[in-house]
């Protein structure tokens, strides 16, 4: 289910219903209960988004996997626990420190390439920190397939080389061996680009 702020109408109908009653449907699977939820809560959810990561696009996505979580968690809500709106605030909160911890992981796996991509700014304020991830990212894609997984499985999902080393089934030599060479060719190939940059 895809979720679109121009394409999510609810009818007149759910629109005029109350919390309880909007909640009620959701938990019953009804979609236009989603859509008028959605509309409701949508520009509440995205204003705190766009507070804490200061970031338009990543504030939209988001918005996006909050509404996506409460359809699918929807089973899950408990209005004697509290209002559907602070339910939905639950679930944006935990969404913005996801994003935040994904990002901190990108600006590790930027640091790690080493100095090709200078990080004397914090990111969140360099308006080229969007250009460093899709850099690091395209290269990360050149790499071999094993010194991707290391390295991804080190920076995305921060498993230290003795746990990638049993999560991977490899001698722990090996995960050193493709972390060692996979962060040197990011290096490498960073290094190019920002020269490649210099002469264009």
């Amino acid at each position: 289910m895809g979720l679109q702020h121009s394409a999510v109408r609810p009818s007149a109908v759910a629109e005029s219903r109350s919390d309880e009653e909007l909640a009620r449907g959701l938990v019953a699977g009804d979609e236009d209960c989603l859509a008028a939820v959605y509309h409701r809560w949508s520009p509440l959810v995205r204003t705190l988004a766009q507070r804490s990561l200061g970031d338009a696009d990543e504030a939209a996505d988001v918005t996006q996997q909050v509404f996506l979580g409460v359809w699918r968690g929807r089973l899950g809500f408990r209005p004697e626990r509290g209002t559907i709106g602070g339910w939905i605030v639950g679930i944006t909160r935990r969404r913005i420190a996801d994003a935040l911890s994904a990002r901190t992981r990108r600006l590790r796996l930027v640091t790690a390439a080493g100095a090709a991509l200078p990080l004397t700014e914090p990111a969140a304020h360099r308006p080229e920190a969007a250009l460093d991830r899709l850099l690091v990212l395209r290269e990360l894609a050149r790499l071999p397939a094993p010194q991707q997984r290391v390295l991804r499985l080190a920076y995305y999902e921060d498993l230290t080389q003795t746990q990638i080393a049993r999560r991977t089934g490899w001698p722990l030599g090996t995960v050193k061996s493709h972390a060692r060479r996979g962060l040197h060719q990011l290096r490498f190939g960073l290094r190019h680009d920002e020269q490649a940059e210099h002469y264009t």
